[in-house]
């Protein structure tokens, strides 16, 4: 029996822990002796890097531990996966330029087109105004042309119809046709008040007694010594005045009953009658009262 094993068979337990412990030293001890090997075969990679060099030889020495052990870690690995980044983010920049923009045009365009329907609203508004205006001022036209036609139609329908406003009557002496000194006051005055009056007229009635063409002649007579006067000596107009010669045709009583029999003739007389139509109520001053009894 050898010396190992006399050992191994007096310590078992002895033996097993060595050889564990000779299984953990001898990786250890090749490990140093590999780094003690390294830093001898340094200075000969030192002496060639001290030697010039030329320029183009690459410096793989500035990439470091972590160049060696991640090549993620590299400048030009980064900055060739950035540049794609970089250049897309320029490009959103661009496209978020152009669309703001874009976004400020059509915001422009769109108050400029809110402007320009705001001012054609006013315009409307106003062309709508003055046609209102004018609307209103064609109404009142309307309404006065209206109103005008219908005073028209009054005249018109008035220009027959007379009103008497005052009577007057002049006595004679027989068929005497000579107007005496009372009567002729009497026209004086009537004539005085008619002078620039418009819209009036006179009839007059004769009344002579004597039956036949006798009494018409001397009436007739009469009637034209009053129209004589009044023309020559007061300028009453010819047109304005009628008479008619009735002889002895009766009267009948203003106010007399319808069964009694008219009033014979039994003096010589002329009736004078102021009549007056709607075109006197259009002048300033008409002929009534202008003859009183």
């Amino acid at each position: 029996m050898t010396q190992r094993s006399a050992f191994s068979s007096l310590f078992p337990g002895q033996c097993a822990v060595a050889l564990l412990a000779s299984a953990l030293v001898v990786p250890a001890v090749a490990q140093q002796a590999q780094s003690t090997d390294q830093p001898q075969s340094a200075p000969p990679a030192a002496a060639s890097s001290q030697q010039p060099s030329s320029a183009s030889t690459p410096n793989t020495d500035k990439e470091g531990f972590w160049g060696h052990m991640n090549p993620f870690a590299r400048k030009k690995w980064v900055k060739k996966r950035i540049d794609p980044i970089n250049d897309r983010l320029t490009e959103l920049d661009q496209v978020n330029a152009k669309n703001a923009a874009d976004i400020k045009d059509v915001d422009a365009r769109a108050q400029a087109g809110i402007q320009h329907a705001q001012q054609t609203a006013d315009a409307a508004n106003q062309t709508a105004t003055a046609a209102g205006t004018q609307a209103q001022n064609a109404n009142n036209i309307a309404q006065g042309a209206s109103g005008h036609v219908d005073q028209i139609n009054t005249t018109v329908n008035g220009l027959d119809q007379y009103h008497q406003m005052s009577d007057l009557d002049i006595a004679f002496h027989g068929s005497n046709a000579m107007l005496t000194k009372d009567a002729k006051g009497q026209l004086d005055t009537m004539a005085a008040n008619l002078t620039g009056h418009q819209g009036y007229i006179i009839e007059i009635e004769a009344h002579a007694p004597g039956a036949g063409a006798t009494g018409i002649q001397n009436s007739q007579r009469l009637a034209e010594s009053v129209e004589r006067y009044l023309v020559t000596e007061h300028q009453i107009p010819v047109y304005r005045m009628h008479f008619v010669a009735l002889g002895n045709a009766p009267i009948e009583t203003a106010g007399a009953d319808a069964s009694s029999k008219p009033e014979r003739i039994r003096t010589s007389s002329v009736h004078l009658r102021l009549m007056e139509n709607s075109l006197a109520a259009q002048e300033a001053t008409s002929p009534h009262g202008a003859v009183s009894n």
